[in-house]
């Protein structure tokens, strides 16, 4: 590393009178933990090369989607032949049964599934689907778990027992926000509560079974499985939101390692191998509600394009074939061995999440406690000068990779605990 990062100053002057923030996604723009964002112009591996020279150990891969590692070549070659035979159609081709046959063949339980952009398009159809099936309006979603942008669910919890939703952000309107009712994680206590109140009146809950947008908030198996009881008793659609864990911990979801099936599951990110994906699936009672043979409609124009498919197809395929979940759990331990200060960590296999502050892993946000935070932010920009890029938020978490070595994880935990131990 140069150690200096003059260049992405300078672009970042530039693209903050272009972009609101200079950024195009909020997280990127470094707020939370100060300083300026970083330029990146290339990255191969486990490696990312700012623009001023300076290469990191990148722990936060895109966020989730490359389980692979950047660049790696098999996806690179199946996207560059892509590329070759027309960028978007606008139509249907054959790759698009193929990616279709890959994923449904890892979740046997369900029987059909529509591609879309994103995550966030993926949740969208789905809460439309529900209230398709149900004719019902309502939505429960649970505090700590992010499912997109869309306006129906950019809500938080006003006071009281079983609340209407609050809009979280400006531009949406109360209307919208209303319908959505928002619940502490784990609190099984109150979920009873409101569906004995309002079950009649409820579509669908959504939940990511294993919250990783705000913290890594792992679950009991018991608040889960009641999510699917109490679902199935008053009729209404059970959504796991698996953006994040889908194809992350197993050669399919994490609601077939708890051995709990939702009616809708929503996927994206390790799908698209990099490339902007999504997709919804569910039985074909329920998917073929969709237009254009049921009356919910959902359309994209660049859904199922041939080069986001060719690169889930590449990412999918070699997944299936080298098994590599065996590995990523292996170096997720190698870092803790390396790390040490377990009270300080939660891992999921290859989802590690710092909890700085320490004490007993958090099950929903209000437990994140404010120590936690303030020393994430505190060591931020001293990890970035030892070169490891980590998420630029506390509520963020790590993702490892095929492409990370033992000595990859092992020094950035060696590292982590010098720095821990002098706070």
């Amino acid at each position: 590393m140069t150690g200096k990062f003059d260049n992405s100053m300078e672009l970042y002057k530039k693209a903050s009178r272009l972009m609101p923030g200079g950024v195009n996604s909020p997280v990127r723009a470094f707020r939370a933990v100060g300083g300026t964002p970083l330029y990146f112009k290339r990255a191969k591996g486990s490696r990312f090369e700012d623009e001023d020279g300076n290469e990191f150990i990148d722990f936060c891969m895109s966020w989730g989607p490359l389980i692979l590692g950047h660049a790696d070549p098999d996806v690179v070659e199946s996207v560059q032949k892509a590329t070759r035979d027309g960028l978007s159609f606008g139509a249907c081709h054959k790759r698009e049964i193929e990616i279709a046959e890959i994923i449904l063949e890892a979740f046997p339980e369900f029987e059909m599934l529509r591609l879309v952009n994103s995550g966030t398009e993926a949740v969208m159809t789905a809460l439309r689907l529900a209230r398709g099936i149900t004719g019902r309006d309502f939505i429960v979603k649970f505090e700590g778990c992010y499912h997109g942008h869309w306006d129906g669910l950019l809500v938080k919890a006003g006071s009281g027992l079983s609340t209407f939703g609050i809009s979280s952000s400006a531009g949406i309107p109360e209307a919208i926000a209303s319908k959505t009712f928002v619940l502490p994680l784990g609190d099984m206590e109150r979920v009873e509560d409101l569906f004995k109140k309002q079950g009649d009146k409820i579509a669908g809950v959504i939940i990511e079974p294993l919250p990783a947008n705000n913290g890594l908030l792992v679950q009991r198996k018991e608040f889960l499985e009641l999510m699917r009881t109490i679902t199935q008793k008053v009729g209404a659609v059970l959504i796991f939101d698996e953006v994040i864990s889908g194809f992350r911990l197993m050669f399919g979801g994490y609601g077939q390692m708890l051995g709990i099936q939702p009616d809708l599951v929503t996927l994206g990110k390790i799908i698209g191998g990099g490339m902007p994906v999504g997709a919804v699936m569910g039985k074909r009672k329920d998917m073929e509600k969709l237009a254009p043979i049921g009356n919910v409609y959902q359309a994209g124009t660049l859904s199922g394009n041939p080069v986001s498919v060719a690169s889930g197809i590449a990412t999918l395929e070699k997944l299936k074939k080298i098994k590599p979940y065996g590995h990523l759990e292996k170096i997720g331990r190698d870092f803790e061995d390396s790390f040490g200060m377990m009270d300080k960590l939660v891992r999921v296999g290859s989802i590690l999440w710092l909890n700085s502050g320490g004490g007993f892993p958090p099950e929903r946000a209000d437990e994140i406690s404010g120590d936690s935070v303030r020393i994430y932010n505190s060591i931020f920009s001293k990890v970035l000068e030892a070169g490891f890029y980590i998420p630029p938020s506390a509520y963020e978490v790590m993702f490892l990779s095929i492409a990370h070595s033992s000595e990859d994880v092992r020094e950035f935990g060696k590292y982590l605990k010098k720095l821990l131990t002098e706070k």
